[in-house]
Order: structure tokens, then sequence, then C-alpha cells
């Protein structure tokens, strides 16, 4: 099964990121000076074929069976969506559970880039099924310190007004969230705005926000939900829009706001993306989804984020929606890397076997690692990218156990860069429950994905729901962090549905 990664697997994952995802990140900052576990100049990824940063060695690579690929993603949307349904008393669904959308919706302990670029941390701890330990590879890039200094940005947002959005959570709260962010960009920024119910329509062509921010409060305010939902004609007419209102030396962004429920003409999102193939590639215009709504289309939202350069965020209630909108928007809108991938090589000497915990749509295949035409993810500043794997190392066995590579391209040169991180069996932690506190809020928050995914990611030394809950308010009260807390509420939720089934 995909799931499992033995030595005659290579595992591997992650989604092209980017779009408004440079932009707007639901993601972790980094925090902390955690750092990278030593340098290994016996095992690399692969031999060298572009200028890189960090360590360089002569050293054969390992087979290809102990490598595991993958571009990078920071999506959230799945682990926000299981919040929602849970809040409402609902299981969710398990189709819609992606461990890494969890893991990625929490600040982490990375140490952060002097330059841009990328730091990689390799860190791990003993989990309780013999010989099996969590090994978590970390990826962040720097903040931004001066927001001013970004370029500007053409943000063509592409809202569904059907009448599915006309319930309470849904096109208010967009229409709450985009007279907000109307206050909060800069003069020197663009909107334009495109709905779709039964057809598309350009509301308002790219507009300046200096001098023009009454008469975008204007058509945001007009949004009202109408009838049917044509997604494709939505995503389709708002590329166009994108590309008529394109900005030079602008940071160019379709922001989709559905709750993917379409009904109505093109609805397959392999069709709607070959629609609008030609200008994303072209323009270099990614595509980024935010749901809304208790029911939602979770798979289509996705698919079309994860094919169309992008990411996914979902948004529940209006903290949530400012949180996006106003904050990160308008602080992550520049791109720090393009076609962004990591691969890790797992030493055979010391690893028996392995999986990647998730990412199971981000595969990259191994060969493909440098292979600059291959996508990968587009990151913005201040991401971290979380990447969890279990890993079986061979009794008796110690030295080195895995070495990670990112390699991404400078987002005006294109030309490639890498840096390095590794660790050795003799840094793992005795316990999953003994290693730092952001750790454990990773080991945390898979292990609940995979206990709502009805175990289906396999991850070792799973606890009950019942102590899930426990450490997580324990990590609460450590971390003193209410994304934390918020995990610990959703975990007792969980627990008390199970108890009622």
């Amino acid at each position: 099964m995909d799931r499992h990664r033995t030595r005659r697997q290579a595992c591997g994952a992650l989604l092209a990121l980017t779009t408004a995802g440079a932009l707007l990140l639901t993601g972790c900052s980094a925090d902390g000076d955690h750092t990278n576990g030593p340098n290994h100049s016996n095992v690399l990824p692969a031999p060298s074929q572009a200028r890189g940063d960090g360590p360089t060695s002569s050293a054969t690579a390992p087979s290809s069976d102990h490598l595991s690929t993958f571009a990078l993603d920071v999506d959230t949307a799945s682990y926000g969506y299981a919040r929602r349904t849970l809040a409402d008393g609902n299981r969710p669904d398990p189709s819609t559970i992606r461990p890494e959308e969890f893991v990625n919706s929490f600040r982490q302990d990375y140490r952060t880039p002097e330059h841009n670029g990328f730091t990689v941390t390799v860190d791990g701890a003993r989990t309780s099924r013999p010989n099996w330990s969590l090994v978590r590879v970390g990826l962040t890039t720097r903040p931004t310190e001066d927001t001013d200094a970004r370029p500007p940005a053409a943000l063509t947002f592409v809202i569904d007004v059907s009448g599915s959005m006309d319930q309470p959570g849904r096109l208010d709260l967009a229409k709450k969230s985009l007279d907000t962010m109307t206050d909060r960009l800069r003069d020197d920024d663009s909107v334009a705005i495109v709905t779709f119910s039964e057809h598309a329509e350009t509301v308002l062509p790219m507009t300046r926000l200096g001098g023009h921010r009454a008469e975008i409060h204007d058509a945001v305010d007009g949004l009202a939900a109408l009838s049917s939902t044509n997604l494709g004609e939505g995503v389709e007419t708002g590329y166009a829009t994108a590309v008529e209102g394109l900005r030079r030396n602008a940071t160019n962004r379709v922001v989709l706001i559905s709750d993917g429920l379409a009904n109505d003409g093109e609805t397959d999102p392999n069709a709607i993306l070959k629609r609008i193939d030609g200008d994303r590639r072209e323009y270099g215009i990614t595509l980024f989804g935010v749901g809304v709504g208790s029911d939602y289309g979770d798979a289509l939202m996705e698919r079309l984020a994860d094919k169309g350069d992008g990411h996914t965020v979902y948004v529940a209630d209006t903290a949530t929606a400012a949180d996006v909108f106003c904050r990160q928007l308008p602080q992550n809108i520049d791109l720090v890397a393009r076609d962004a991938k990591a691969q890790v090589a797992f030493d055979p000497h010391t690893v028996a076997e392995f999986h990647l915990i998730g990412y199971r749509d981000r595969k990259v295949a191994d060969k493909d690692f440098r292979n600059d035409h291959v996508d990968g993810g587009e990151v913005g500043p201040g991401h971290t990218v979380t990447a969890l794997y279990a890993v079986r190392t061979n009794p008796g066995t110690d030295g080195h156990l895995a070495t990670a590579t990112v390699r991404w391209l400078d987002p005006n040169t294109r030309s490639p860069h890498e840096n390095t991180g590794s660790m050795e069996t003799g840094a793992l932690h005795d316990s999953v429950w003994t290693a730092s506190p952001r750790f454990q809020v990773t080991a945390v928050a898979a292990y609940f994905a995979d206990a709502l995914a009805g175990g289906d990611y396999d991850m070792p030394g799973a606890p009950s729901l019942t102590k899930l809950q426990s450490r997580a308010a324990t990590l609460a009260r450590t971390t003193e962090d209410k994304d934390v807390s918020d995990l610990a509420t959703a975990i007792r939720e969980a627990s008390s549905s199970s108890a009622a089934n």
C-alpha cells in the first residue's frame, strides 16, 4: 500500500505549493533556535548537478529505494475543515483527512535562515512500538521584515455567489473579510473581482487601491447569492481577468473563494485547469483556494489548488478569516522560492523501512528531484513545511540515519539552490513525549489525523484519543499557544463523538 515505505519503496509527496500561498500562508512561522543535525559526508540524497548552498560530497548516492521525494506545500484546509465539522458535532469523512495539513497548521521550533532560502532541520524520537521512531523534517524560510519592500500585488478574487453561498459563514464571511482586507492593502496594490453562479462575470476589473478604495468596497458590498455553481467558468473568467489586468514586476494571483460544491458547467478539476493552463504557465499566475461552509467540496478545491500551483486553506469563522485575509495576505505576498522540492535519503545500514505520513498526492519521482522542468512548490517568506516519517531502525545499529535536501529556484533569476540537514541515530530522543514541546505538538497533530482517518496512516505508537487530548492540553499550557489549545478542544470533541457512537 502507498503508506508503507520499505526498502523497495520510495516515499514522496507534496504538491506544488504557491499561489496566494505565497501571499496567504495559514502556515506556521518559525520560532526558537532548534538546530539542524550534523552534516554527514558519506551519504547524500543524490549527486549534485547544480550549484547549491549546502555541503557537497563526491560520495555515491544511496540506492533509490531509500529515497523519498516530494514537492513543498503548506495546505491547511483539511485541519480547518475537520475542526469545523467536529465543532458542529459530527465526525469528518476520513477521505478529507490529510495529516500533513494538520501538522502544517502549527508553529514550529526550526531555526530560521539568515538569508533568502531554507534551513533544514531533521530530528526524531522513539515511539512505544519497538524499533519504530518518528522523524521530523522541517523546512523554513525567513519572514519578511519590511512588508513595504515587497513588490506590489495584483489579486484577482474569484468569488462563488451561488445559492449555497447564501448560508451563514459563507458569502457573508467572504464579504466582511474582503472589506477589511481592502483597508489593509497598500495603495500600489491592485484588486479585481470576478463572481460566478450560473455564469461568471467580471464585477471589477484590475483596480489600484490608491484613490479607489470606496469603489472596491461598493463592489464587495454589492455581492449577492444567486443560483447554481459554474465553478469552471468562474476560474476561467478569473484567469482571463488576471491576464487582462496583468502587472509586470508585481505578484499576480488568483484567489478562489468557494464552498467547492460545483453543480453546473465543467466540474472536473483537470478539465478546468486545462482551460487556464496556458495563462498559468506563461504568466506564472497561481491559484489559491479559500474554502468556506459546513458542506464543503474538499476534494475539488484541493485538486484545483494542487494542480494549479497553489494551496488551500479553510476559513471557519471571523477570526480565521481575519487571520488569512488581513494579517497573512499583506505579509506574505512575495515569493522566495519557486519549484521547491525536498528529498530525504535514509541510510540502509540503520534504517530497515520507513513511510511518509501523508502527502499522498504530492509525490515526485526520485529521478526528478533535480529536474527543474518538473513542478515543485512556490513558497513565500516565513513559511514552514513539516514532513513526518515513521522509521523502523535495524536493531543494534548506530550511525547516520537520514539526510534531507531541499532544492529551489530563485523566483527572479531561476537559478537553482540547495541546502541540507541530517541526523544520527544517537540524536533520537528516547521518547516522543520527552522531545521538545513543538515536536510533541507535531506528533499529537499527526496522531489525531491518523485517528480520524481510522488508522489509515499506520502511525507507530498511537495513543488513544483520551491520552492525546491530555497531551494536547498539557502542551497548550506549556507553549501558551491558542492554536494548541484549539487542538486539544478538537480532540476532546472527537473523543466525545466516538463515545456517543
